[in-house]
């Protein structure tokens, strides 16, 4: 009997169709092939070769050759949106497999604003994953505002009450957005009494999102108060408005956990400290799909006992040598 012929196509080694999926699921969140390629540790020649046998396997085009940036058919579309639902059941399976060992393993993808998440949630991750080295987390951040929306993450920590409302929360952290300024600004322009006064003040403005960043709320949900702002800056980077908040240039409104350290040190001060400010909490969000993998609520339940005490260090805490 005849043996058979071989194909001329080598399989490759050691890839499960799981292997597949998480490559297109790479290559569906990426803005361009290019991008995809750095986040998948290859050249973009590999990248496009194993996207073209990938396509060929099934027969239909998933990716649209030429565009400047990564657009999908709607094959690819489909593809990618099917892929996300069995890489959670993979997850899912994982954690239940793994539950009697005690190990957390499996990946994590992490999303925070460049400020908070440079400064805490990076830490703590660090610590997180010390414990638990059989997991793999991986950080995005961004100067922009968080897009829920894009379900681009496993968690993602957001400051202030998010737009979407169909995500799961849970609060890490108390915080609230707070006027300050510096003491050589209020020596020479004088101390506002009231919420009116500042139209009268350089008003540093923080371009957060899309909304109306001029207009600055106090009071509460019961007794919602606001004023208009005016300022020769802004910016959409919360260190570069802080750092012209602490050079003087004017009154800044931040969030406590970014500006408690300069009130601490009395670098900047608290403008209208009577008037109460709209809550600015921050929250983990994850999908309400009704199922939590276990590495998630781990990882949450780490930054819920942790973050609080980062952003308020205690009171007493012992001086520093030669203070």
């Amino acid at each position: 009997m005849e043996s058979p012929r071989p194909s001329g196509r080598r399989p490759a080694r050691n890839r499960s169709p799981v292997d597949d999926l998480q490559f297109f699921h790479v290559v569906a969140s990426s803005e361009t092939l290019t991008a995809a390629s750095r986040e998948l540790g290859c050249s973009l020649p590999v990248v496009s070769k194993r996207l073209s046998a990938l396509e060929r396997r099934l027969g239909v085009r998933l990716v649209q050759r030429g565009a400047r940036r990564l657009v999908l058919t709607s094959e690819g579309e489909l593809y990618a949106a099917r892929i996300e639902a069995i890489l959670d059941q993979v997850r899912e399976l994982e954690d239940t497999v793994t539950d009697g060992s005690g190990a957390l393993r499996g990946s994590v993808v992490v999303e925070a604003t460049l400020g908070l998440g440079r400064t805490h949630i990076a830490p703590l991750l660090g610590e997180f994953t010390a414990a638990h080295p059989e997991l793999h987390v991986r950080m995005q951040t961004s100067a922009l505002p968080l897009r829920p929306h894009r379900r681009e993450f496993d968690v993602a920590v957001h400051v202030g009450t998010p737009p979407d409302s169909s995500l799961r929360m849970r609060r890490l952290a108390e915080n609230r957005r707070l006027p300050c300024a510096a003491p050589s600004y209020l020596a020479e322009h004088g101390t506002p009494g009231s919420i009116e006064d500042l139209v009268d003040h350089n008003c540093i403005v923080l371009r957060e999102n899309e909304s109306d960043y001029a207009l600055w709320r106090f009071g509460d949900a019961d007794r919602p108060r606001h004023v208009r702002v005016h300022g020769s800056l802004s910016s959409n980077d919360g260190d570069v408005v802080t750092g012209w908040a602490l050079e003087g240039r004017g009154v800044v409104m931040r969030s406590e956990w970014h500006v408690r350290p300069h009130l601490d040190r009395g670098e900047l001060v608290r403008v209208l400290p009577h008037v109460p400010t709209p809550a600015a909490d921050i929250y983990a969000l994850l999908e309400d799909d009704g199922h939590v993998p276990r590495r998630v609520s781990a990882l949450i339940d780490h930054l819920a006992a942790r973050l609080p005490g980062r952003l308020r260090p205690a009171p007493d805490s012992p001086p520093a040598p030669g203070e």
